[in-house]
């Protein structure tokens, strides 16, 4: 079981990877097609996606995990258990904002290469939740964990409100960016109103994803290994009654 995931997680860490660098690439060349010349900002505002980042945190942690899976044995350490929490609820929240909201909407890379766009927001988010429910080494994560989960989504907002009017769209030659429609006062008679209520609205549903995601780990069995590990029953036991 855990070659398995160790091989599963490899290869879904790599595939993100190369739909990410595949996406820049494609990019930059429409970019430099369209006549700009400093990449600097576009580069800036590709890698201001959350749905970028959550992926790339992913991979990350992918790759790490199957290390993990082949080097040690037991439960993982509660760091990691940590960041695992932590890169499930946010690529669950990009694959439902997504498909919900942005799908078939053209966002400011100009260009969408597509078996890419279903790695990162379908495919990718699929596995991370199958990983979490079935993959050894998944300790019980007190309640209070959920704060950790919310702490990039909260500096991701504020990096993105702060950032917006300040930065530059040379795609559709606005003197501001945002990452999503519904987070651009522009597109909208209310402004920062309609703004501020999509904000509270998917802080809502991290929120529930990240409660649902840790509420897994403390009522699903823990997935030690199968072979010789026993679930360390103590750990487990003080974690619910956090």
């Amino acid at each position: 079981m855990r070659i398995l995931f160790a091989l599963l997680r490899f290869v879904f860490g790599v595939a993100i990877i190369v739909a990410i660098v595949a996406q820049l690439v494609a990019s930059t060349g429409f970019w430099r097609s369209i006549g700009i010349r400093d990449l600097t900002g576009v580069y800036t505002n590709f890698f201001s996606f959350f749905t970028i980042d959550s992926n790339l945190f992913s991979a990350i942690v992918l790759l790490i995990g199957a290390g993990m899976l082949v080097a040690r044995s037991g439960m993982d350490p509660d760091w990691f258990a940590t960041a695992r929490a932590c890169v499930v609820s946010y690529m669950v929240v990009t694959g439902i904002v997504y498909n919900l909201l942005l799908r078939g909407i053209q966002l400011e890379q100009g260009v969408t290469v597509e078996w890419s766009n279903e790695i990162l927001h379908v495919v990718g988010p699929a596995y991370l939740l199958i990983d979490w429910l079935f993959a050894p080494g998944r300790p019980a994560l007190p309640m209070k964990r959920i704060w950790a989960v919310l702490v990039f989504p909260i500096v991701w907002v504020v990096y993105t409100m702060i950032r917006g009017p300040r930065a530059n769209d040379p795609v559709r030659n606005h003197d501001y960016w945002y990452p999503y429609p519904f987070l651009d006062p522009n597109n909208s008679p209310e402004g920062y109103v309609t703004v501020a209520f999509y904000i509270i609205l998917i802080a809502a549903v991290i929120g529930l994803v990240a409660s649902g995601v840790i509420w897994i780990s403390r009522r699903w069995p823990p997935t030690a290994t199968r072979e010789s590990d026993e679930p360390d029953q103590s750990r487990l036991a003080s974690a619910r009654s956090r």
